[in-house]
């Protein structure tokens, strides 16, 4: 019975530093900071996810930009075309 016992101890003690563990991590994540050199020093994930999403919002304004500019010369170009085949259209008629 005195290895059952010492096995409990053991088991208990373990489970013990475990809660403890899970505890500190707990309170370093509520905290927001994380010591030097920690597992979890980088920038938290939701800060992470932020900055990702600011960036691709950012290229998002860029290409829509791109596209007004694309378009509008687009425009200019088919106003050009439509021009000259207009005047064709006269001088031959």
């Amino acid at each position: 019975m005195s290895r059952e016992t010492a096995g409990e101890s053991a088991l208990e003690l373990a489970a013990k530093r475990l809660e403890r563990a899970v505890s500190a991590l707990e309170q370093r994540l509520q905290g927001g900071h994380a010591e030097r050199g920690d597992l979890f020093a980088a920038a938290p994930p939701g800060a992470e996810l932020a900055a990702e999403l600011e960036r691709a919002r950012t290229r998002e304004r860029e290409l829509e930009a791109a596209g007004a500019e694309a378009s509008a010369a687009l425009g200019r170009a088919i106003s050009e075309i439509r021009a000259a085949l207009n005047g064709a259209g006269a001088v031959e008629s």
